[in-house]
């Protein structure tokens, strides 16, 4: 219990002027943590839950998409926004429109994003590399919120590959350029989520940025998980992705992990299905009934994971598109099923390491800084 008892004693996670409690963020994931989701969460226990990715281009642009899933609810604060972008002057107009329509509490800006699309023009994952750059990014958007008192943290990986590793860097030049946090997730580019995360990379990110708090991310399946990052590696605070989907009583396991106190057991079936309910709700009032049980459909395998839930009916709840249909499905489920052991462990996609697709010549001159051209991907959610 060592480790996690001085797990426990370290001062609360502060970024910027907002306390998070527990130290726990979920990070944004493309189609899921829109506003039902990040409530759903929110429901189960503080911290800081951040709206899916954001296209600073889209954003300047005023792209209707991106303006619609910047909602937020009312009484969600503080309200946290993730930003992509390659180019300075784009990054600084985006913050500054975040300012002057208030409409953000908090900026994260993305620096992880492994996917070919995104690294084929020089974005994302492989943008650290080009050091110069990357601080002129997190150069701009800081300038821009300081003034509002908008907090900027900074979210990467350990590097492209083994062979071209950014993240001391990345934390040092985000430190000098004003960044209020940064946030690694112990794996490269080339590995996407395959493998399994390196926390020694985190602790040893840790002992290089000194001034601000550095957050761990990766293969956070569990509130133990958790605390075992935090005791392993000395992070300020943990950033949580695929181990909440179909599991948003993770944030309550966590909540209570931080206390001190018992981890709850895993729900039976029956509450899992009050869940599934609950998230239906909230995803049709924010889309309308029909988009938001079509939305829920990607949930589906997450929540029922583990239980024995026949295939005939597994299936059709894949295909449900009203909440009286999913009301009769719910309906034929055994609500005393205790939670499954087959439930445990990793979740989301795994996927397979592979070798990351850079612009021609970008590894030529990491001193460069030179805006990759066509870089912006034009929508936003990844």
């Amino acid at each position: 219990m060592g480790g996690v008892t001085a797990t426990l004693s370290k001062p609360a996670l502060k970024i910027g002027p907002h306390q998070v409690d527990p130290p726990v963020v979920l990070a944004p994931m493309a189609g899921i943590t829109n506003v039902a989701f990040r409530r759903l969460c929110r429901e189960y226990g503080a911290g800081l839950y951040v709206c899916e990715m954001i296209t600073s281009r889209a954003l300047v642009e005023r792209h209707p998409k991106t303006l619609e899933m910047i909602t937020f609810d009312p009484d969600e604060h503080p309200r946290s926004m993730q930003l992509y972008g390659v180019d300075p002057v784009t990054m600084g107009k985006a913050v500054q429109m975040i300012v002057d329509e208030n409409l953000a509490d908090h900026v994260d800006m993305n620096f992880g994003c492994p996917v070919p699309k995104v690294t084929r023009k020089g974005g994302g994952s492989a943008l650290p590399y080009k050091r110069r750059l990357f601080a002129e990014i997190v150069q701009a958007a800081v300038r821009a919120a300081e003034p509002a008192g908008i907090p900027v943290t900074v979210k990467f990986r350990i590097g492209i590959d083994d062979d071209h590793i950014t993240y001391l860097d990345a934390g040092r030049l985000a430190e000098e350029n004003g960044a209020a946090a940064v946030a690694l997730h112990g794996r490269t580019a080339a590995q996407r989520y395959s493998g399994t995360a390196d926390w020694t990379a985190i602790a040893r990110l840790k002992e290089h940025v000194k001034t601000i708090p550095v957050l761990g991310n990766g293969d956070i399946f569990s509130a133990d998980d958790a605390l075992r990052m935090m005791a392993e590696t000395g992070c300020d605070g943990v950033v949580v992705g695929r181990g909440c989907l179909g599991r948003p009583w993770l944030f309550r396991d966590l909540q209570a992990a931080f206390a001190g106190e018992p981890i709850p057991e895993g729900p039976k079936l029956g509450e899992v299905a009050g869940v599934l309910k609950r998230h239906a709700e909230l995803l049709a009032d924010h889309m309308g009934e029909e988009k938001g049980l079509r939305d829920l459909r990607k949930h589906m395998s997450q929540y029922l994971r583990g239980f024995p839930v026949g295939s005939d009916l597994r299936h059709q709840f894949g295909l449900v598109s009203s909440l009286a249909q999913l009301d009769d499905l719910l309906a034929g489920l055994d609500p005393d099923v205790p939670f499954p052991t087959d439930a445990e462990g990793p979740r989301g996609r795994q996927g397979s390491a592979g070798k990351v697709v850079l612009p021609e010549g970008w590894l030529d001159d990491p001193d460069d800084i030179t805006v990759p051209t066509a870089a912006e991907i034009d929508h936003s959610g990844g």
